[in-house]
């Protein structure tokens, strides 16, 4: 059996090959705090990379279907892709945020970041531009992609300012994520 045949297989054997590595690689053996910051790195990744995809592939390609009067259209994407891909978006953000806020607390710094102390500033700005994407997500994102997708029944109008605001706050994200990530990065990378 190849689990290569599988995103599931490819996926349990990373995971798999990673906690090898883990253990094997970490001086003091398996560490708690380890895997909560992997698992953390995971999930955002796999976020923002949804995030990305979206605004840079997906919505640039389904306006150039939707043009193309003699192409196949957009109608997959839309009905087949398009959910499974917010359904990731949407709890890998979650996964993100709590992972963060859990390693925070381990690290014993989770009042600093979110008070701003001056030690913990930037990545408690991260922090906050992070809360504020993920309620995007969650409140604004989702619940009117639901409707441009047809996931929920309105009428067109409803559908069209439904499409034009999940959009427009999916860009939104992608503006905050790069502040965000500076700020998560540098706060342990750049020594500010």
């Amino acid at each position: 059996m190849n689990p290569l045949n599988s995103v599931r297989g490819a996926i349990t054997t990373g995971v798999v090959i990673a906690l090898i590595l883990m253990i094997l690689i970490a001086p003091t053996g398996f560490q708690e705090l380890g895997l909560a910051r992997w698992l953390h790195i995971l999930s955002g990744v796999m976020w923002i990379g949804l995030l990305w995809y979206f605004n840079v592939v997906q919505i640039p390609a389904l306006g150039v279907a939707a043009a193309d009067k003699g192409g196949p259209g957009g109608a997959g994407i839309t009905k087949y892709v398009a959910p499974r891909a917010l359904f990731w978006f949407r709890w890998s953000a979650l996964a993100t945020v709590v992972t963060g806020v859990l390693l925070a607390w381990m690290l014993g710094f989770l009042v600093q970041a979110l008070t701003l102390a001056p030690s913990h500033r930037a990545i408690g700005i991260g922090v906050y531009l992070a809360l504020v994407m993920a309620f995007n997500v969650w409140f604004i994102i989702w619940p009117n992609q639901k409707k441009a997708l047809g996931i929920v029944t309105v009428d067109a109008a409803e559908k069209a300012a439904a499409a034009k605001k999940a959009g427009m706050t999916s860009r939104v994200n992608t503006m905050l994520s790069i502040p965000m990530l500076y700020c998560m990065v540098g706060q342990s990378h750049t020594g500010f």
